[in-house]
């Protein structure tokens, strides 16, 4: 008995097992030279571009366009992707089409501010006041999914053939979208920075000039692009049928008077104005206003 004791209470008897013993490795003489970033061949610095890979894009679709059209052999009802910058090419340096371009734009800058001036005035009563945020929310239940361009003949018996009807239907277009997501925006703000603002003694407009439109800037941006481009596109439609003042107009009504006269180069000239302009408003203008407010002040996720 006392052997199996002494047995069970040497050291060598224990349950737990042998340390594992230490080990060192000699650094390699390959991970002095390895880096931890492998620098980017030329090639992958250009593909690396938004630009070049967009740009590469619209050269493919222009190449489709191109081979489709002389398989078609029709000018009157596909022209080449040629004819039509020619027929571009030409009405700019006659200065026609860019009257059209201008007239369309004046129009749309105008019923864009009003859509903004309106937009921006219902989300600020609806941000203060709670009456306000049910006008807002009924109102904006009720006509956001309205189509503008419906609205037009009525806008031609209370405005006329002017442009009148055509700032009514685009400050439509362009209200309901910014309101709303202004409007969500502003509800989105963390409620410590709204405590951080009233604790400076911040209220009604200053309140919402240096806390909510800030912290929202994102939301905001999202929706003046949905209102640009819902504005954009019933203003092109509103002068395709009426232009704007009976007979004269802008790009709209230029693609459906060269419609008449059967110009289809110059038909497809009007829309590849249009979609360029969609494309400098979207890839230039508001990528700049991204980067100089949301990515500049790091909002963006």
């Amino acid at each position: 008995m006392t052997d199996t004791v002494s047995v069970l209470l040497r050291p060598e008897a224990s349950a737990d097992p042998d340390p594992r013993p230490e080990r060192y490795f000699e650094p390699n003489a390959s991970d002095a030279t390895q880096v931890v970033k492998r620098p980017l061949s030329a090639w992958e610095l250009i593909f690396d571009n938004g630009a070049v890979r967009k740009g590469l894009i619209l050269v493919a679709l222009a190449l489709i366009w191109e081979v489709y059209a002389r398989q078609l052999n029709n000018d009157l009802l596909f022209p080449t992707f040629t004819a039509t910058l020619q027929a571009l090419y030409e009405g700019v340096v006659s200065g026609g089409l860019l009257v059209k371009a201008w007239a369309s734009i004046r129009v749309l800058l105008l019923g864009f501010g009003i859509g903004i001036g309106l937009a921006m005035l219902l989300t600020v009563l609806a941000i203060t006041t709670r009456i306000g945020n049910d006008f807002l929310e009924t109102l904006t239940a009720m006509f956001n999914p309205l189509p503008a361009i419906a609205l037009l003949p009525l806008a031609l018996i209370w405005f006329g053939l002017g442009e009148g009807s055509l700032l009514f239907v685009l400050a439509h277009s362009v209200l309901w979208a910014v309101a709303l997501n202004t409007h969500s925006g502003f509800q989105a703000v963390s409620p410590t920075l709204r405590m951080v603002g009233r604790n400076y003694g911040l209220r009604g407009l200053s309140y919402v000039s240096r806390i909510l439109i800030p912290a929202a800037l994102g939301s905001i941006l999202s929706g003046l692009k949905i209102g640009w481009a819902f504005a954009w596109r019933t203003l092109i439609a509103a002068e395709l049928v009426f232009g704007v003042s009976s007979g004269g107009g802008g790009l709209g009504w230029f693609i459906y008077e060269n419609k008449n006269y059967l110009n289809i180069a110059n038909v497809f000239a009007g829309l590849l104005l249009v979609i360029l302009i969609g494309l400098f408003a979207e890839n230039v203008i508001f990528r700049t206003l991204e980067r100089l407010t949301i990515r500049r002040w790091g909002m963006h996720s």
